[in-house]
């Protein structure tokens, strides 16, 4: 009786959920044989049609451990990942330029496993609830405001980054998930990010009028 339970109704094995981050690390770690992977190709493996997925991977990318500055370039497929959402496009178009960046494997293995014990609360309790925040229309402004909290990721704010790519790294996952409790916490995270980091720039741009 208990290997009955182990199948499916249709007599197969049933199979189980691979977790996102296990997923993103099966997507580099099949490529062992190379020191770098590009974006295109990881993009191909988890479903390039999918904004969630290609979120989900832009916002690791923005917490590796990059120079400062970086985001200024790093946070230009998500600007342009969350606009095409705010527009309606149905799937991703990124230029070819973009698929073709490269992405150090191991590096980018090392911020997955480190965040997994962030993530693993949230991977056991995401699932698909509250449908209405997946219509067509809905989508639109979940990208318009993700596409804001990419704004703030662009501005070369000192650690304000920081807060932004988690936010979207969590409404990432209720974008693959289709769990619209955890893509409002996501929304929720992006407002908090988007808030210091306007308190940043402003202090900032205080200082250098005080020096004129």
């Amino acid at each position: 009786m208990t290997a009955l339970h182990s199948r499916s109704a249709r007599g197969r094995p049933a199979m189980a959920r691979r977790s996102m981050s296990k997923a993103l690390l099966w997507a580099f770690g099949r490529h062992r044989k190379v020191e770098s992977v590009r974006l295109g190709r990881v993009l191909k493996d988890q479903g390039q049609g999918s904004f969630g997925w290609s979120i989900l991977l832009f916002a690791v990318v923005n917490l590796l451990p990059l120079p400062l500055g970086s985001n200024v370039v790093t946070a230009i497929p998500l600007l342009l990942l969350t606009g095409q959402m705010a527009l309606g496009f149905p799937h991703v178009r990124l230029p070819r330029f973009i698929n073709r960046q490269r992405v150090p494997r191991r590096g980018f293995q090392r911020v997955v496993m480190r965040l997994r014990p962030l993530l693993r609360p949230v991977e056991k309790v995401i699932r698909p609830r509250h449908p209405q925040f997946f219509t067509t229309k809905a989508e639109r402004v979940i990208g318009t405001l993700l596409f804001v909290v990419s704004a703030a990721l662009f501005l070369p704010i000192p650690f304000s980054g920081l807060l932004s790519a988690s936010a979207l790294l969590v409404a990432a996952m209720g974008l693959i998930e289709r769990d619209g409790v955890v893509t409002l916490i996501g929304l929720a995270m992006g407002a908090f990010a988007i808030t210091v980091t306007a308190i940043a720039a402003t202090v900032i741009v205080m200082g250098a009028q005080s020096f004129i």
